[in-house]
């Protein structure tokens, strides 16, 4: 696959999907009130005013915008470094641009980022995030994956003494 077509179309989609699912979420779940879809997953609107996990706040609008457009420009030029032989390693840069750009646009619409996805327990509960993070997550660990197999792609020199 040497045309960047699919990685284009996988962009859009993951843009276009996480953007519908936060208006319906906008639209139709009440701010701050859990909705308990099963004993450990729960639906929670809130807003993130930083980056993952809330960090970075005190950057304001304009610099968190600033850095999510600098993370997507190097990992669009780490893709276009990448080899054409490396599919898992583009599909995991087209997720991660994708969901970067999603909440790159909630945040210059909104000065916040939309989440609503609660895993919990009785005695923990983990932080309040939305699809585009997961895409990244999901992104990245498809590059480090590719990265992790890369070696058995490679070829092995040869022993110059057979």
């Amino acid at each position: 696959m040497k045309s960047w077509s699919p990685y284009v179309v996988l962009v859009v989609i993951a843009i276009a999907l996480d953007q519908w699912i936060k208006h319906l979420v906008e639209n139709g779940l009440a701010f701050q009130e859990k909705v308990d879809l099963l004993p450990f997953l729960a639906l929670y609107r809130t807003y993130n005013t930083g980056i993952a996990f809330s960090m970075f706040q005190s950057f304001g609008d304009t610099g968190l915008v600033v850095v999510a457009v600098l993370v997507v420009a190097f990992v669009l030029y780490l893709a276009t470094r990448t080899p054409a032989s490396h599919v898992i390693a583009r599909v995991g840069f087209a997720l991660i641009i994708g969901g970067a750009l999603g909440n790159l646009i909630d945040r210059a619409v909104y000065g916040h980022v939309i989440d609503y996805i609660l895993f919990h327990t009785p005695v923990w509960s983990f932080a309040v995030f939305n699809l585009a993070d997961a895409l990244i997550s999901v992104g990245a660990a498809l590059v480090v994956f590719d990265e992790l197999i890369g070696w058995r792609r490679e070829a092995k020199p040869q022993d110059p003494g057979n």
